[in-house]
Parts: C-alpha cells; sequence; structure tokens
C-alpha cells in the first residue's frame, strides 16, 4: 500500500507526498487539519472557506472541501482520518465493504488502537477500541479488519449468546470464509465475550447449517421437542441442477423435506419458479413438503414441533421415547 494511503497527522517529507488533487481524490474530498497545514493552508484560509460555505466541518479537525450531504466513500474516509494513522473500518462497516451484509444507513464503525483518543461522535462515527489491530487488518484500502475479525467482532458486539451463534451461521455460511480459518482467528484472539457461543457457531456450520434460521429450528423444534435430527442441505436434482433441501428425515424412514424460508430474496421471480420446479420434483417424487419462516420457529416452536412429528409419525418413523425438554410443551 503506498505510504500516502495511510498518512494523516503523521509528518513525512514533502517530497514523498501525493500532489493536492491526488490526496482530495483517493481521501473522497475529506482532509484533516494536519494535511491542510502540511500543504501549506493557514488558520486563515480554513475559516475562510468554512464560512464562505465552500467547505464544511465534519468531524474535530476533519473537513469536508465540497459542501452538501457526504457520500458514503468521504463519510469513511472522514472517519478514518479522525481515528487517525492506524484507523480501520470494522464491524458492520467491514463487514459491508467485505460484502458480507447489505450497506446500510448507519455511523461508520472504526477501530483504533487500545490507546487511541478518538471517541465515538454521533451521528457519524462509531468507535472501538483493540489491542490487536495489528494482527486483525487486513491489506486492503480502504483498511478494514480481516473478514475472519469481523465476523468475530460482530458476533461479540450481539446483545445475546443466541444472537452471537446466528451471526456467526449466518456470516460464515454465507461467505468464502473457511471455518477452519474462524478457528484459527478465534484461538489467536480469543474474543472477551461469547467465546464458547462463536465455537458453538463454527461446529453448527461444520455440521451443514446455513443459516440462523436452521438453528433455530435445529435447537427451537428438534432437539427441546424429541424429535430426531434431519439431514441438512440434502442434494436434489430438478431440471438438470443441483438443489438443496434444508432438512430431510429419509434416514428415520419419512419422506419428509421441510424447508425454512427465511430470506427476502425468495420473492424473486426467479427464485419463485425454481421453488415451484422443486415443488413438483418432490410431488411426483412422494415427498411430504413442510415450509416455515422466521415467525413460525421463533414464536410458534411447540406447533411446528407438533406438525413435523405428526407427519414423521404417518410417514414411517417410530420413535423409541419421548425426550421433551421444552418448558412450554413437557
Amino acid at each position: 500500500m503506498p505510504l500516502h494511503k495511510r498518512w494523516s497527522e503523521e509528518a513525512i517529507p514533502a517530497e514523498q507526498r501525493p500532489s493536492w488533487p491526488v490526496l482530495l481524490q483517493e481521501q473522497h474530498g475529506i482532509v484533516t487539519r494536519a494535511q491542510l497545514f502540511a500543504y501549506r493552508h493557514t488558520k486563515a484560509d480554513i475559516v475562510a472557506n468554512l464560512e464562505a460555505g465552500r467547505w464544511q466541518r465534519v468531524l474535530p479537525r476533519v473537513y469536508a472541501t465540497f459542501t452538501g450531504p457526504l457520500p458514503r466513500n468521504a463519510r469513511m474516509h472522514a472517519a478514518l482520518r479522525y481515528g487517525g494513522g492506524h484507523a480501520v473500518l470494522s464491524h458492520r462497516t467491514a463487514a459491508e465493504e467485505w460484502r458480507l451484509l447489505p450497506i446500510e444507513e448507519g455511523p461508520i464503525e472504526i477501530t483504533v488502537p487500545y490507546a487511541g483518543s478518538a471517541v465515538s461522535q454521533s451521528p457519524l462515527v462509531k468507535v472501538h477500541r483493540s489491542r490487536a489491530l495489528p494482527y486483525s487488518t487486513a491489506e486492503a484500502w480502504p483498511p478494514r479488519t480481516k473478514p475472519t475479525d469481523t465476523i468475530v467482532d460482530l458476533a461479540v458486539s450481539q446483545p445475546t449468546a443466541r444472537d452471537a451463534v446466528s451471526v456467526v451461521v449466518d456470516l460464515v455460511s454465507r461467505s468464502k470464509v473457511p471455518v477452519s480459518a474462524m478457528r484459527d482467528c478465534v484461538s489467536m484472539r480469543p474474543p472477551f465475550r461469547f467465546r464458547a457461543e462463536i465455537q458453538r457457531g463454527l461446529e453448527l456450520v461444520d455440521g451443514g447449517l446455513m443459516s440462523a434460521l436452521e438453528v433455530e429450528f435445529k435447537e427451537q423444534v428438534e432437539e427441546r421437542h424429541g424429535l430426531p435430527p434431519g439431514d441438512r442441505q440434502t442434494a436434489i436434482e430438478v431440471d438438470g441442477k443441483t438443489l438443496w433441501e434444508d432438512v430431510t428425515y429419509d434416514p428415520h424412514g419419512a419422506a419428509l423435506t421441510v424447508r425454512l424460508d427465511g430470506r427476502a430474496t425468495h420473492a424473486m421471480a426467479s427464485v419463485a419458479f425454481r421453488d415451484r420446479r422443486r415443488d413438483n420434483a418432490a410431488e411426483l417424487a412422494g415427498r411430504v413438503r413442510l415450509v416455515y419462516g422466521w415467525q413460525d420457529v421463533r414464536n410458534s416452536p411447540c406447533e411446528v414441533a407438533a406438525e413435523v412429528r405428526a407427519i414423521l409419525v404417518r410417514e414411517g418413523w417410530r420413535p423409541a421415547a419421548r425426550r421433551v425438554t421444552c418448558p412450554v410443551c413437557s
């Protein structure tokens, strides 16, 4: 990474600095007071440009050399410049930059060294601190935490242990981050919260679970209601293509498929067509299908379990003993 791309307050020789237009281009029009002074602007220049409405103050000692709303790239660079030369994008913002999560409105999240002086500035920037920043930063521009560390940071920041497991399952399963790399990250930089839950989430992904909804179904419907563990992500052939069913129970003597519909993309025309073809293929094969969403599994797990149990028994499953641990049913 070129030296000037990580320069903010640190002094570097004038001959190593980019030209003023290049600096503005790379920082999306954002500059710090130290940079302005280095390029021979004075305090009077800064005041004059602010009062004339040509520039605007974004954060303490950070300015935009234009007026109007700040685009996302400008907001990110303002947050990084405010955080100092070692600040990196992290948490939700880093996840968005790695395309682990969709971009949403909200503060830019950065992590700075533990002894850094930057503090959160609502509503633009949320500041985190880390002693392990040199080990968790990726070689990327804008600078950000590695995908593995980003996922761990997001899990640690969740309000509950249950949410931490869901974040790990969702993000690891939808990304190209190997479970082994995640385990190495947790081992080398043990999280201060939810360590056991993060490891549990990695075990679930390694076992074939692909979403938080699948975790919810396994724990709240199957395990708590004495149902047999279904096979996860079973491959089927439809129109010459390999598709995947969420849960099947063939090893237990029941031709039952459970689909867990937890994503907005199921409303897309192409996905709806694919699901219709999959339904038709299941009907021709004589399979029973049950479909559940977030509201069903999270709010009515007992009713879902009763339906699944009824179909399993009807289709041939013979439970040896009913081991119900659900506090509502038992």
